[in-house]
């Protein structure tokens, strides 16, 4: 009787019949793209767009547009009837400086911020998508800088459009050019460090709170609670007969910080119950609590970034 391995003959040589030269990758009909591609400067670039047109709805459904379009034409609507009452009844100066508009329509800036933050970096944190912005040539810190350079710049010109308006109705009421000129310039000043402030102080808020609720709630508490504190310690500073330290106290709210700012460097007086200190000590204190207030919330807002979609 013949043996298993008799019986099962000699081996067969096993010829493959498709080499690794002859695989395929079918082409399924998607459109080629042979143009220039562009790097990582441009990548950012458009982020930043993107941002500044989302803050504003552009882009997006229709019921975006109502909350940023409705409180920016509350915040234009003090400017156009201060320029008419201007204009009308041949007013020899704005009532309002323009610094002090600022502070005036604090509230209504905050919701501002309040509503656009959490647009630009929760949606993303909540659906998990920062890896495919990654899956480019970008940086964290390209995503969270654009996100901050986004936002803004896009509150920056809610901020100066009203501004630019005042101007306007100076100019035609016949007012003092340079006088107002120069009153103009140290409102887009100021205005340019209260987009900054409150650009570091709700994103670095909106980037812990992937929930947009959550993260609108506490960016209004958040600006709320630090402008009453400063009011509230300011006051029993100066019942205690601690009026420098008063004066100091009003730094824990941006908007009181920037208002400073407008004290020590163009003169204006203040709009806040209590004036910030004056002379070169007092500015530089407050321009250098400014800078820490924007250079920390950059640096709290990319190391954020730092561990947010690691795999």
């Amino acid at each position: 009787m013949p043996s298993n391995e008799l019986a099962a003959g000699p081996p067969v040589p096993v010829t493959p019949t498709t080499s690794a030269a002859e695989d395929v990758i079918h082409d399924i009909g998607f459109r080629h793209y042979d143009g220039a591609r562009f790097g990582r400067g441009w990548i950012v670039r458009s982020l930043l767009v993107e941002t500044v047109r989302g803050i504003f709805g552009l882009g997006r459904p229709a019921k975006s547009k109502i909350m940023p379009w409705v409180l920016f034409g509350i915040l234009m609507l003090p400017p156009l009837i201060i320029a008419l009452w201007v204009i009308l009844t041949g007013g020899k100066d704005l009532p309002l400086s323009y610094t002090g508009y600022l502070s005036s329509m604090q509230f209504v800036i905050s919701l501002f911020v309040a509503g656009a933050a959490p647009y630009c970096v929760s949606r993303d944190l909540r659906h998990g998508v920062i890896p495919l912005y990654l899956s480019r040539p970008m940086k964290r810190s390209d995503y969270a800088l654009a996100k901050f350079g986004g936002l803004s710049i896009g509150l920056f010109l809610v901020l100066a459009v009203p501004e630019t308006l005042l101007l306007l109705g100076a100019v035609l009421a016949k007012l003092s050019i340079g006088h107002q000129l120069a009153g103009w310039a140290g409102g887009i000043a100021i205005s340019a460090i209260l987009a900054l402030a409150l650009s570091s102080v709700g994103l670095v808020i909106a980037a812990f709170t992937p929930r947009r609720g959550l993260g609108v709630a506490a960016i209004v508490t958040t600006l709320l609670v630090a402008s009453g504190m400063s009011f509230v310690l300011s006051g029993i500073a100066e019942q205690k007969g601690y009026l420098k330290l008063s004066d100091y106290v009003a730094m824990l709210d941006p908007f009181r910080l920037v208002d400073g700012l407008a004290v020590a460097w163009f003169g204006v007086s203040s709009s806040s119950s209590t004036a910030p200190p004056p002379g070169a000590l007092g500015g530089t204190v407050f321009a250098l609590v400014a800078a820490a207030l924007v250079g920390g919330g950059v640096a709290i807002l990319v190391r954020r970034y730092r561990k947010v979609g690691v795999v």
